[in-house]
């Protein structure tokens, strides 16, 4: 900040018309004492901007990338696998336990009790209602009470109450309520007249009493004294500003001294060897070594699971040639030939009959008129 700008308020004059002995007895006073209150309030406020920007640039941004990659490397491959795993096994619950029990423990038995139970039970209640309930209720509850209503209820609130309270009202309630309100009227002209002369002489008495001594002070005392504490507090602003600046730069160009540069000479010459030793020799042949661990467990768990479906395959087809035996020896009845595919012998060339060195000599018999192979069983 430039020791020679003016404030914004140097070309007005702090001793109008309002200003005396008063304003030029406070004015001194009043900016050493503001000067003294407001020097600890701006060393704090330069102190919170600073200390922010160091601690966003030490702290919160080396932690919001640590956070970024460990969100980037562990928890989304983590949480896709689990999702993958989680939406598999709902798929497979869903399809195999909830859809059956649903379908076969809900669906049809509903569906059974309502066609064989609910449907025939409603219509013969409906029945019932039709034939019997209805007229019988007709006969015992509707007709007795609109009789009651009609020859007992109607007559006596006719004739015994409404006309009686009719006549009541016209000839009575009415002009006992046109009296009633002419009184209340008058009454509350008479009231009004005399609240209007008390609220009048109350407000002289304010006026006199209070408001011409509140705007007299306000005038020659609040209004000078607030004038000189403003323009205090806005030059003990800026002097202030200039005294924090220069404490905080001392004891920022001292603590550079005393931590920053040993700090920053520890890091270059120890820290930054260090680390890239540490990358070079002990990083790179770990990250290396878990790729080619990873890559050889991906490929021997890819060797399991084609060994499993083919397991899997051949014990169907093992089931499906035992029931096929069982169901045969059960009826006597042949599901016929097994399907006979034909050898294969390399004993003898194609089209050739020579005999291939120190290979057993094929069948003469050709497999298709061998006549078909029996099940051994």
């Amino acid at each position: 900040m430039d020791l020679e700008k003016q404030p914004a308020y140097a070309h007005r004059r702090t001793d109008g018309p309002g200003a005396g002995c008063l304003t030029v007895a406070v004015r001194i006073p009043v900016r050493v004492v503001v000067l003294l209150v407001v020097l600890p309030v701006r060393l704090v406020w330069d102190a919170v901007p600073a200390t922010a920007r160091a601690l966003d640039r030490i702290a919160l941004r080396p932690l919001g990338r640590a956070c970024a990659w460990l969100y980037a490397s562990v928890l989304t491959p983590v949480a896709r696998g689990l999702a993958v795993a989680v939406g598999r096994l709902a798929t497979a619950v869903w399809q195999w336990v909830v859809v059956p029990v649903v379908r076969y423990g809900v669906v049809v038995s509903a569906v059974w009790i309502h066609t064989y139970l609910l449907t025939p039970l409603g219509h013969g209640i409906r029945l019932l209602y039709e034939t019997l309930l209805t007229p019988l209720g007709r006969a015992l509850l509707v007709w007795p009470w609109a009789a009651l209503w009609r020859y007992v209820v109607v007559p006596v609130v006719t004739y015994g109450l409404a006309r009686p309270a009719v006549w009541a009202y016209r000839h009575l309630l009415t002009p006992l309520g046109h009296g009633s309100a002419w009184l209340l009227t008058a009454l509350g002209r008479g009231a009004a007249a005399t609240g209007r002369a008390l609220i009048a002489a109350l407000v002289w008495l304010l006026l006199l009493l209070v408001v011409t001594p509140v705007s007299w002070v306000y005038r020659r005392v609040l209004v000078p004294v607030g004038r000189e504490a403003g323009a205090a507090l806005a030059v003990a602003w800026r002097v202030a500003g200039y005294l924090s600046r220069a404490v905080w730069r001392a004891l920022g160009l001292l603590a550079w001294q005393l931590v920053g540069r040993p700090v920053r000479w520890t890091y270059r010459r120890l820290c930054t060897p260090l680390g890239h030793w540490v990358r070079d020799r002990v990083w790179a042949p770990a990250r290396t070594a878990a790729v080619a661990a990873g890559r050889g467990a991906r490929d021997a768990l890819r060797w399991t699971a084609r060994g499993a479906r083919d397991a899997l395959r051949w014990t169907a087809e093992t089931v499906r040639r035992a029931r096929r035996d069982v169901w045969g020896a059960l009826t006597g009845v042949r599901g016929g030939p097994w399907p006979v595919e034909p050898p294969e012998h390399r004993a003898r060339t194609l089209g050739s009959t020579t005999i291939v060195p120190g290979a057993a000599p094929a069948p003469e018999t050709s497999p298709h008129t061998a006549g078909p192979v029996r099940d051994p069983g």
